[in-house]
């Protein structure tokens, strides 16, 4: 059963809202000389708006008193009816009218056509005809009038109006503002409108203020049926601004002598002295108000115009700082490079045998009676070749020694000890030299991989932003989709377009990237919803990618064990690249868990900050090595591309992988040592393109050895038609198991991923 209709309190601020509607559709009836009931135009607009139907119906009925005709009553009771009571249903029913409004909107003029008391004007045509084209005008004004309504009540004092909604709202003032003329009189219109220009002046102090003099002066037009108000506007508007640099009381001043002396054009001094005077002082009341208004309101209405004003200077103000960003981060990538090179560059390496050779002769030989004799008879020759033999072996023996120097050293057996002394010294500082070789060697690449990083980003901020077009059409298709932006920037292009959009924290985000793509004609995706305040957040928008994925994973540890060796990560590394790894600890449990969740956070990491693919495998393949523990880690690891499909993948040390495509199966696999093993990682790289609806497998050493063979695995995927990765993942495990008697011999996971198309 439907819940009621009505749920909203009669608040004050809802109860003014509705009051301003009657007026305003009170001062409609008396824009025209018959008191035609425009206000059936301002009906539909409030209903098309969504205002409440009885309340806006109510105003309707209640203002066509202002004809002081029972049938005009009446008609408007039946324009009430149709109109109020269509949109009743359609609420009550929870449908939103589309083109079902505009044939109740044809229905309400016939209670008018055929009832209301018309004695038609001096045309032509019979009142009939007359009352049928006023009709059309009604249900033209009606469409106008839903426009320019809706504008008033969401956006204005909230966001710039576009061209379209300023002409919709000029037009509802139009006749709302004839009404006010002929109910009120002119002189009272003088003082409205003349207050509202002069604040426009001080508070705009730009050529804005001059239109909007020509808005105000169009029911004086249409009263006089002559463009001289116009003119007269225009005047006081262009003296006002003239003055605005004086300040508000000499603004505000000059409109006691331009308006007095315009008002000779249109012939006020040949009207009767009683309105003469009155007109002056609707002038002099403008100028008296304009003065005493607070400064405050004033300092108030300037924030709130400054904030919704279109803005070309932050946009100079975002290049000039992405150029210095850009500058510095060179500078600092500079930096970077040099200190790769000192680390480069450093060479502490000696010259091993001669100057083990060098330092035999100065500590064996030195009080050697011989010594003379045997440097002249070339014995320090062959003790060069006994060194250096000693340094290739790490030791020397009597099978090592020369026959020459045997022949003529007379201490050959302390020679050797001595040798092998050195030579034991010389091997400690070998590591060492090494060691830190190879810490100057990780520092170098880690100031390399800093650098590209810095030079990329460098080079990214350097860019200029670019703003684009279309602003002005997001923001049309946004206010007709209702959704209010006080701010739009749109700059980039292509894969670079980016779209920051201020709006409501409650903006429904697949609604505005619906919104946005067809105004710009480029796929959007939510990319980043920052806070702002309570009731506001920027929306940054980005081309969305061509591709998708979905992922999953199925695991059993090895029997007995309570934690698998196995890891695995799926990683988002930006909007357009997503990381896949499998991590393989040699052994099970406990241990092999910890080495293999290390190599992945330590993957993870240098991916994040998306440093260069060779500086991370060889980066974590040492820092695995200086464990100094025997422990080695087998990775799968893919980096997607969503825009193009593309993915690179590294294999090191682990089983043979699959594609599985929609017409073929692919193999993917390598022969690299396990990550730890050796100083230096040479790892396996292909690469492959992904089409939407492949599937991507890696599978840990205890997956693949279950089956027995590559073959029988291949044969298996083959005939295998999974519908989603998850899925794929089980079914691969499951007959993995069942060739263990369901008992796992070692660590068994699978990770399968399928690429989607995006929606």
């Amino acid at each position: 059963m439907k819940g009621p209709v009505f749920t909203t309190p009669l608040t004050l601020k809802r109860a003014g809202k509705y009051c301003a509607l009657f007026a305003a559709m009170l001062l409609l009836d008396l824009a025209l000389p018959r008191r035609e009931p425009l206000s059936s135009a301002l009906l539909f607009a409030a209903l098309a708006c969504g205002l409440d139907p009885l309340l806006a119906a109510l105003g309707h009925l209640l203002s066509s008193a202002a004809a002081l005709s029972w049938m005009a009553t009446l008609s408007a009771f039946l324009q009430s009816l149709l109109l109020a009571g269509g949109f009743l249903l359609f609420k009550h029913f929870q449908r939103k009218p589309t083109w079902h409004k505009y044939v109740l909107l044809f229905l309400a003029q016939l209670p008018f056509v055929f009832l209301f008391p018309h004695m038609g004007y001096a045309l032509p045509l019979s009142p009939l005809w007359q009352k049928v084209l006023l009709a059309l005008l009604m249900f033209v004004l009606s469409l106008l009038f839903e426009g320019g309504l809706n504008a008033i009540l969401t956006r204005v004092f909230r966001c710039r109006l576009t061209a379209a909604q300023l002409t919709e709202v000029s037009l509802l003032w139009l006749f709302t503002g004839a009404g006010l003329c002929a109910s009120l009189g002119e002189p009272v219109y003088y003082a409205l409108s003349l207050t509202v220009l002069l604040i426009a002046a001080q508070l705009l102090k730009n050529a804005a203020a001059v239109p909007l003099g020509v808005v105000l002066s169009l029911p004086l037009c249409l009263a006089h049926t002559d463009l001289l108000p116009l003119a007269v506007y225009a005047v006081c508007a262009s003296a006002a601004l003239l003055f605005t640099p004086y300040g508000r009381i000499a603004s505000a001043l000059s409109l006691l002598v331009c308006f007095p002396a315009a008002m000779a054009l249109e012939g006020l001094y040949e009207e009767s002295t009683a309105h003469i005077v009155l007109t002056l002082i609707a002038c002099l009341v403008a100028v008296i108000l304009t003065i005493a208004l607070p400064e405050k309101l004033y300092r108030r209405a300037k924030r709130t115009l400054l904030f919704y004003r279109e803005r070309s200077l932050p946009r100079i103000a975002i290049n000039r700082s992405r150029r210095a960003v850009g500058e510095r981060l060179f500078e600092v990538s500079s930096l970077f490079r040099e200190i790769e090179t000192a680390f480069q560059g450093e060479d502490m390496r000696r010259s091993t045998a001669a100057a083990l050779a060098e330092e035999l002769r100065y500590t064996l030989c030195a009080d050697c009676a011989g010594r003379q004799r045997c440097e002249k008879e070339g014995v320090f020759a062959s003790m060069d070749r006994l060194v250096a033999v000693g340094a290739v072996k790490g030791q020397v023996s009597l099978v090592d020694l020369p026959s020459d120097l045997g022949a003529k050293c007379c201490n050959a057996a302390g020679m050797l000890f001595a040798c092998n002394r050195l030579l034991a010294q010389y091997e400690g500082t070998v590591r060492e030299e090494e060691s830190a070789r190879e810490s100057r060697k990780l520092l170098a690449e880690q100031a390399h991989g800093v650098s590209e990083i810095l030079r990329d980003i460098a080079l990214e901020q350097s860019e200029e932003c670019v703003f684009a077009e279309g602003e002005n059409a997001l923001s049309g298709a946004l206010a007709q989709a209702g959704i209010l932006s006080s701010e739009i920037f749109v700059y980039g292009e292509g894969n670079s377009i980016t779209v920051s959009l201020t709006l409501a924290q409650t903006v429904n985000a697949k609604k505005l990237c619906q919104v946005a793509s067809a105004a710009l004609g480029v796929p959007l995706a939510l990319a980043e919803k920052i806070g702002l305040n309570e009731e506001s957040a920027c929306f940054v928008l980005k081309k969305r990618p061509e591709f998708d994925a979905a992922f999953g994973v199925a695991a059993k540890p090895k029997e007995g064990e309570s934690r698998s060796g196995d890891t695995y990560s799926v990683l988002k590394i930006d909007e357009r690249r997503f990381l896949v790894a499998l991590s393989d600890g040699m052994g099970s449990g406990a241990e092999a868990r910890d080495v293999s969740e290390r190599t992945l956070t330590l993957l993870e990491s240098f991916y994040k900050a998306k440093m260069p693919s060779n500086t991370v495998l060889s980066t974590v393949n040492r820092l695995i090595s200086y464990s100094g523990e025997e422990r080695f880690s087998c990775l799968d690891l893919a980096a997607v591309d969503l825009d193009t499909g593309d993915a690179d993948i590294v294999k090191i040390g682990s089983p043979v992988g699959f594609i599985l495509a929609s017409e073929e199966l692919k193999v993917l696999e390598g022969d690299s040592l396990p990550m730890g093993m050796l100083d230096a990682v040479h790892p396996a790289t292909l690469r492959a393109t992904l089409q939407a609806g492949d599937f991507m497998l890696f599978m840990s050493d205890g997956v693949t050895q279950a089956f027995g063979s590559s073959a029988e695995l291949y044969a298996y995927l083959s005939a295998l038609r999974p519908l989603n990765p998850q899925s794929l993942a089980e079914e691969v495990l499951k007959k993995a198991l069942a060739f263990c008697r369901g008992k796992a011999e070692d660590d068994m996971t699978v990770l399968a991923v399928k690429l989607l198309k995006t929606a």
